[in-house]
């Protein structure tokens, strides 16, 4: 069907955690959006709804720390710029120690409904197969890391650019009433209590050291899905790895990873420190199910069930859905685009989310906020001044437009996918060495000072950046 454009009009390609949010943001701001989203017409190798903003791995968003964590302070930021995300997540949260994580069909459903119901805009359904049409001269494109083929590769004709990819792996999710409490218990490390939780948000499941060098050697020898020929040189994502692939890595690498027998005390056996410890965490508001906590895997469903089941705690585990895994591309959006997400080939495009090369929920979807925020001020016909670089969201969106292009002798690519990390941020001009009490800070007090001052930085920043940029009035 031949769609015709206004000339302020703005095509969001895409109605994941980017393309939702870029949506959300451009109508909010009095511009005409049509969101176009080819689920169910065509569903990808990861979904499993039509619904807006599906999460399709973890569903945590991870730390809600604002003062000490980067990406706690990526969810402080987005919540003052009126995130749609944000909003969804916070209303649909449960319980989940010092993480936010949510009630993944109350999220997607939320979102869903917040976009029909805008009154400025309208839902394609209906793949945009190739480049869009030429009439459309302000696009988002935040199709993900599971862009279709045919607009794949339109991109990359146009851009004359292999896209770079890895693999992104999913974790199994368990029925709650399947799990074994007389050998597992209810307990965040260190007791920790986040957004709707009590402290004891987490089911730990112990394990000795024998029972550990037995799992370690299982995964190893476990049948692995099969890579296709054109996917055997892609390089998996480090914030995502299988767990297999980490126990690749060495025999003790899991204990000090996801399996990290730290701040957790066995109620069951108190005197006992387990070697090693499995978490689950609550994965939907009911609480009947919880996923395993750093297990994206690759293996074969049969010998997933098989291993996980050697688990202290879920030897009778039921499992909801097991885990899977997908291959994920991102652009080389150094080289690619401009310091507003435009493809430098063809301005009228603009890319956010994942496949811009950022890494994480909350990652995605502030890319495509601030490129929602982009369109909208080029549809009045204005320029908007970056955020910050002293923020979470300009410091993310400095690595993209701004990371590495190649490798410091001139070799391949060496731009890779990015979560926020308070390493992405300016250093400050001089770092914090006493207390509030006057007393000199010391040893990892200066670190946790540091957070916070890069914290408090940006925040003030941002509010500066807002109230100077972002006075046009929002939709009500």
């Amino acid at each position: 069907m031949t769609r015709i454009s206004s000339p302020t009009q703005v095509h969001v390609i895409g109605a994941g955690l980017a393309g939702s949010e870029a949506a959300w943001q451009v109508a909010e701001c009095g511009i005409p959006v049509v969101l176009h989203e080819m689920r169910p017409l065509r569903m990808t190798e990861a979904h499993r709804t039509d619904g807006f903003a599906e999460l399709v791995c973890s569903n945590s968003f991870r730390s809600d720390d604002a003062a000490n964590n980067a990406v706690g302070l990526l969810h402080a930021e987005m919540r003052r710029l009126n995130s749609l995300v944000m909003r969804a997540a916070d209303a649909n949260q449960v319980p989940a120690g010092g993480a936010l994580a949510v009630d993944r069909e109350g999220f997607s459903a939320a979102v869903s409904q917040a976009l029909n119901d805008h009154p400025l805009i309208e839902i394609d359904r209906g793949e945009i197969a190739g480049l869009p049409p030429v009439e459309w001269n302000n696009v988002i494109v935040a199709t993900g890391p599971l862009t279709s083929t045919p607009l794949a590769d339109a991109i990359r004709a146009l851009t004359d650019e292999s896209a770079l990819a890895f693999f992104d792996a999913i974790a199994p999710i368990v029925h709650r009433e399947t799990i074994d409490m007389s050998v597992a218990w209810f307990q965040s490390r260190y007791d920790k209590a986040g957004p709707g939780g009590t402290g004891a948000d987490y089911i730990n499941c112990p394990m000795t050291k024998a029972q550990y060098d037995a799992f370690v050697a299982a995964l190893l020898a476990g049948e692995k899905t099969e890579f296709k020929e054109w996917e055997t040189n892609t390089p998996y994502f480090d914030g995502c790895l299988p767990i297999e692939v980490m126990a690749e890595r060495g025999h003790e690498t899991l204990r000090h990873g996801p399996m990290k027998p730290v701040g957790l005390t066995n109620p069951h056996d108190p005197t006992i420190k387990p070697y090693a410890i499995v978490q689950l965490r609550q994965d939907n508001k009911l609480g009947t199910l919880y996923n395993m906590v750093g297990f994206q895997t690759k293996l074969k469903y049969g010998p997933q069930q098989q291993i996980f089941r050697t688990i202290p705690g879920l030897q009778k585990a039921d499992f909801a859905r097991l885990g899977g895994l997908h291959r994920n591309t991102f652009l080389n959006s150094p080289k690619l685009l401009d310091d507003q997400l435009r493809l430098r080939a063809r301005p009228r495009l603009r890319f956010a989310g994942q496949m811009t090369g950022c890494e994480g929920y909350v990652e995605s979807a502030s890319i495509g906020l601030i490129a929602g925020l982009y369109a909208a001020a080029n549809a009045r016909g204005a320029s908007l001044a970056p955020p910050p670089p002293t923020s979470a969201l300009g410091a993310l969106l400095s690595h993209i437009t701004g990371g590495h292009i190649e490798t410091i002798d001139a070799g391949s690519r060496s731009f890779q996918p990015m979560n926020i990390n308070f390493g992405l941020f300016p250093p400050l001009a001089s770092a914090p060495t006493k207390k509030p009490d006057g007393t000199r800070l010391r040893g990892n007090e200066k670190t946790i000072a540091k957070k916070q001052a890069l914290s408090a930085r940006a925040l003030v920043d941002l509010d500066r950046w807002i109230a100077d940029n972002l006075r046009v009035p929002r939709a009500a």
